[in-house]
């Protein structure tokens, strides 16, 4: 009988097992779940009134934790009520909220509903996509959307999968850096498969690009650090903080005068700065005039890549895709929907031209991950595009997003923001108190305080500085700076103003106008107009 009743109760601990969803009963995941909705919702529609920038202290978070892990867990979904207190006691006042409508600081990183719930469905499905095989829908939905992503944006065919005999394709990374390692490291084994010495080849970017290039160049073992120039070339801009593209050719016939080989070339359409965007035709032209290996159309050397991670959003807008230019020299492409097309972070387009050469510097096959589909090259594997092996379903949020707002409503998007950085510029070339720093690029406005006729121009850094924290202190908006070089050679301190929140709307910007001309009016003891 003892026996029996064993049996009964592990068939019984069985079906008890088999009826949870993840360790929790399905009543409490619905009943959790319909409240973690309700907690975002509720968020989402109020974080506007809250403080944008997190006013919590070093270490305050921390301390406000237990030292240990709990030894019990939760009951139920009742015993949930400690964990949603916790959110708003511990969590959001930790927070700087990115998606407030007063956020203009660095660039954005809007979602939207379709992503979250994207995101939600990526979490719940359990998808490890690091081969065909181990879901063939992971691999083959993505490939599906960053073809359609190429066509919205504009893009050669080369970079589609249907429309390139399969020379070429995109992926979705996690960021823009994790994107320009990959191309580094494969720019490297293409230059040396080419018969290049891997000690001898180079990198080239411009003194604007982001410090992305800068760091994969350090993991690929080509820098030792931020500031070894022995095989990274920062190369100098124009007034506009555009790469100069006869700058570029100069170091790179330097570079194959002292026998050493151009290997990766880093433009940017779209810097951090400034929004600047690099020559890509003209850096191709002069890439080729320096070393003609390098733009051998049947065994080419080096490799041009393109960072377009704010400002290629823009291009699903045909009146934008001037800044692209030129890019079909480029072997490879990437931007960030999670930046400025309402795609929840993570999510990084590129596309290259050359797939057979970025698996080629990728690839690497151990007995456990043999498979028929695989082994046959009837499939494409995302583990042989990225650095890491594993991947999430990263697709179904940017499948999401675009079915949801169509072309339509993301060309809408993106006007809208552009339309306030319109407005924005207009309202501070109409003070005598500011001037522009750079000219404004797509929603992105840089600006800073006059300096007066002989006046240091630290003392208006100085100002332009104490502008800035004064109208972030109120909490009711948020800006970052940026240094930019002077025809000097100094630099300048400026305030970058970028409105592309999800829900930002004109009311927002005005609100930050009127901190910032009353900030300025009182740093200047001059009444608010």
């Amino acid at each position: 009988m003892q026996g029996s009743n064993d049996e009964h109760a592990g068939r019984d601990e069985t079906a008890s097992h088999k009826s949870q969803i993840g360790g929790m009963a399905p009543e409490d995941f619905r009943t959790l779940g319909y409240r973690m909705v309700d907690y975002l919702c509720d968020y989402l529609q109020g974080c506007g009134e809250r403080p944008v920038l997190s006013r919590s202290a070093p270490g305050e978070v921390y301390a406000a934790m237990p030292d240990a892990a709990p030894e019990r867990g939760l009951p139920d979904a009742r015993g949930w009520d400690e964990v949603f207190a916790d959110l708003e006691r511990i969590v959001q006042p930790g927070l700087t909220h990115w998606q407030s409508p007063h956020f203009f600081g660095y660039f954005p990183c809007n979602g939207s509903g379709p992503a979250i719930l994207g995101e939600l469905l990526s979490a719940g499905l359990g998808v490890q996509g690091m081969l065909w095989q181990t879901s063939p829908a992971c691999t083959e939905v993505e490939m599906r959307v960053m073809d359609w992503m190429a066509d919205l944006l504009g893009l050669p065919d080369a970079y589609r999968f249907d429309r390139s005999a399969g020379r070429g394709g995109g992926v979705i990374q996690g960021t823009a850096s994790e994107a320009a390692l990959i191309a580094l490291v494969a720019a490297r084994r293409r230059a040396v498969d080419r018969g290049a010495d891997p000690a001898s080849v180079c990198v080239y970017t411009s003194e604007q690009a982001h410090s992305s290039i800068l760091k994969a160049a350090m993991i690929a073992g080509l820098a030792m650090d931020a500031e070894d120039r022995s095989r990274l070339r920062l190369i100098p801009t124009d007034a506009q903080h555009a790469m100069d593209a006869r700058a570029l050719g100069d170091a790179v016939s330097a570079d194959v005068a002292a026998g050493l080989v151009p290997c990766f070339i880093a433009a940017t359409a779209g810097t951090t700065s400034a929004g600047a965007v690099d020559p890509l035709g003209a850096s191709a032209a002069a890439l080729r005039e320096a070393d003609p290996a390098c733009g051998d159309a049947v065994n080419p050397r080096g490799w041009l890549h393109v960072d377009a991670a704010y400002a290629g959003a823009a291009c699903v807008c045909p009146e934008y895709r001037g800044m692209l230019d030129g890019v079909e020299h480029a072997d490879s492409f990437c931007f960030n929907p999670h930046k400025w097309l309402l795609t929840s972070f993570d999510c990084d387009c590129f596309w290259t031209s050359d797939a057979a050469g970025l698996t080629r510097a990728l690839s690497i096959t151990p007995e456990y991950l043999r498979n028929t589909a695989s082994d046959a090259g009837a499939v494409v594997d995302y583990r042989d595009w990225q650095a890491p092996l594993g991947r999430r379903f990263r697709a179904l949020k940017l499948w999401f997003v675009l079915r949801h707002f169509g072309a339509e409503g993301l060309r809408a998007h993106i006007r809208g923001h552009v339309r306030l950085g319109e407005l924005f510029e207009a309202w501070v070339e109409a003070d005598e108190r500011f001037e522009l720093a750079a000219p404004r690029s797509l929603n992105l406005v840089c600006f800073a305080c006059k300096q007066a006729p002989g006046e240091p121009a630290d003392a208006a850094d100085q100002r332009t500085a104490a502008l800035m924290a004064a109208v972030n202190e109120t909490g009711r908006a948020y800006m970052t700076h940026t240094k930019l070089p002077t025809a000097d050679g100094g630099s300048r301190y400026v305030i970058r103003f970028c409105p592309g929140a999800t829900g930002v709307e004109e009311q927002h910007v005005r609100a930050a106008w009127d901190l910032i001309n009353a900030a300025a009016s009182k740093l200047m003891e001059r009444p608010t107009a």
